[in-house]
């Protein structure tokens, strides 16, 4: 990478996260990593057995993806989150939600002197997306701090990474209704909409937010985490067909294809719903296990009523309370990471197996 690009991105969060890891490493027990959301459970076999049987791949894939990989993405919209009115020519299969988020800024042509606003809580990508473009990023929370500037394209992410926040439908209506004034494209990261817990999230594309249209708006669906995926690089963006046909054009241009296999294995996932029940009642465990244990340990959780984070303070800075938890062999993402407004939490991710789950519990509670 060319200084000039690098000097533009800020940091990897994670880099600083190494001493506290080591830290935690050196704990009797073991380290118990609760800092990334990665899934640690079995791909689904039905999903597996899909991707064995489209191992025989030799051609080219299409950018646009199969025809059924497309229309399993518009089933389970309509099946499972109530959307209505997507064509083929409105979704778009992708390799990983995060390539996407990091490359969309550029690729729907916008950069030098374009202003782009994302959530003041949020994962990192949001803002390197719009540095790789040359854009301005400013991460808020209120439409109002714009000011007389007119944001070109807008990120909002519900339910939130890192404090599982879900927005309501009466703010999604609104934010639909402030974009579509202003000309401004609305984007929805909505990777985790299917890790709910308290409240049920709503898509930015569902009629009673939208009404019923979706010009200017784009959603983005990953199943790295409903399917345990994330190996497989399998996401989707929907929405606006012309701004999907806009992604198109760049991405035949650049090859970037989803491979074939994994568009099969996608479609096996899509359509299935019961290995999805039977993770989310593991998640759903080690969460109720772990919110205990750091309530018991002095902690507050915040939000956190989706996604497959607890959201948790003690009112201090957040690498002090990293620092705690390494000392007791437990390692979580300081809240920091996600923006200024984060320097007294920390993100603890529930994705560990059963037996990490129980042993940080033990040192929590001890």
């Amino acid at each position: 990478m060319s200084g000039k690009v690098s000097a533009r991105l800020p940091d990897f969060p994670w880099d600083h996260l190494v001493p506290m890891a080591e830290r935690a490493r050196a704990h009797a027990g073991g380290i118990v990593d609760l800092s990334i959301g990665t899934p640690v459970d079995p791909t689904p076999e039905v999903v597996q057995a899909a991707l064995r049987a489209a191992a025989d791949s030799p051609g080219y894939p299409l950018t646009i993806g199969r025809t059924d990989t497309r229309q399993a993405c518009i089933d389970w919209l309509s099946r499972r989150h109530g959307v209505a009115g997507l064509g083929l020519d409105g979704v778009l299969p992708v390799i990983g939600s995060k390539e996407l988020i990091g490359s969309l800024v550029g690729h729907l042509g916008l950069g030098d002197g374009d202003l782009i606003g994302y959530p003041a809580l949020a994962y990192p990508t949001y803002e390197v997306g719009a540095a790789l473009a040359g854009a301005r990023a400013v991460a808020t929370d209120s439409l109002t701090s714009f000011g007389p500037e007119t944001p070109a394209l807008l990120w909002i992410n519900s339910p939130s990474n890192p404090s599982g926040k879900v927005l309501p439908v009466e703010h999604l209506r609104k934010v639909v209704e402030w974009c579509r004034e202003r000309g401004t494209i609305l984007v929805s990261d909505e990777c985790y909409i299917e890790c709910a817990w308290e409240e049920t999230p709503l898509s930015v594309l569902h009629p009673s937010v939208s009404g019923g249209s979706h010009e200017g708006i784009l959603a983005v669906h990953s199943l790295s985490k409903r399917s345990n995926l994330a190996g497989y690089r399998c996401a989707f963006v929907a929405g606006d067909p012309a701004l999907v046909g806009e992604l198109l054009a760049v991405r035949k241009n650049l090859g970037l294809q989803m491979p074939g296999p994994q568009q099969v294995a996608m479609v096996a996932a899509l359509n299935d719903d019961a290995h999805v029940v039977e993770q989310h009642a593991r998640y759903a465990a080690r969460r109720a296990k772990l919110r205990e244990a750091f309530l018991s340990a002095g902690f507050r959780i915040d939000h956190s009523e989706a996604s497959l984070y607890l959201w948790a303070t003690r009112d201090e800075d957040c690498w002090d309370t990293v620092a705690w938890l390494a000392e007791r062999g437990i390692l979580v993402a300081p809240g920091a990471f996600y923006g200024t407004a984060g320097k007294q939490h920390v993100r603890v991710a529930f994705t560990a197996t059963d037996e990490r789950v129980d042993a940080a519990v033990a040192r929590l509670t001890a």
